[in-house]
C-alpha cells in the first residue's frame, strides 16, 4: 500500500507543473494555511493540481515521509517541493514564487 502511495504522489509531481497538496479543495478550503496558500498560487492564474490530504489519508500519512516536509500544505513546483504557506507567502514576497512559476511555464 505504501509503495502505492508514494508512486501516485511521484506521479501527480512529475506529471504537473504545480502541484497543492491541502486540507480540503481550492473551491473549500479546510483551514487558513491551505486557504492562504490557494490565494497565492491563484494569484499566478496558472494550472495547478490541487489534492484533498483529508480525503486522501495515505497520502497525508506518506507525504511527509516523501517529502520531507512535516506539515500542510505542501507546495511542489516543477517536480521540487517550494515548501509550505509560510515559505510561499515569503516567496512570493521577495518576488522569487513569481520567477520560478514563469520559468515554469515559459520552459514549456
Amino acid at each position: 500500500m505504501s509503495e502505492e502511495v508514494i508512486a501516485a504522489i511521484k506521479n501527480d509531481i512529475e506529471n504537473n507543473k504545480v502541484v497543492l497538496y491541502m486540507k480540503g479543495t481550492p473551491q473549500a478550503p479546510q483551514c487558513g494555511f491551505s486557504a492562504a496558500t490557494v490565494e497565492i498560487v491563484n494569484s499566478f492564474n496558472v494550472p495547478y493540481k490541487a489534492i484533498d490530504i483529508l480525503a486522501n489519508p495515505a497520502i497525508r500519512q506518506m507525504l511527509p515521509q516523501y517529502s520531507n516536509w512535516p506539515t500542510f500544505p505542501q507546495l511542489f513546483v516543477n517536480g521540487e517541493l517550494v515548501g509550505g504557506c509560510d515559505i510561499v507567502h515569503e516567496m512570493r514576497d521577495s518576488g522569487d514564487l513569481e520567477k520560478l512559476i514563469k520559468e515554469t511555464f515559459n520552459a514549456s
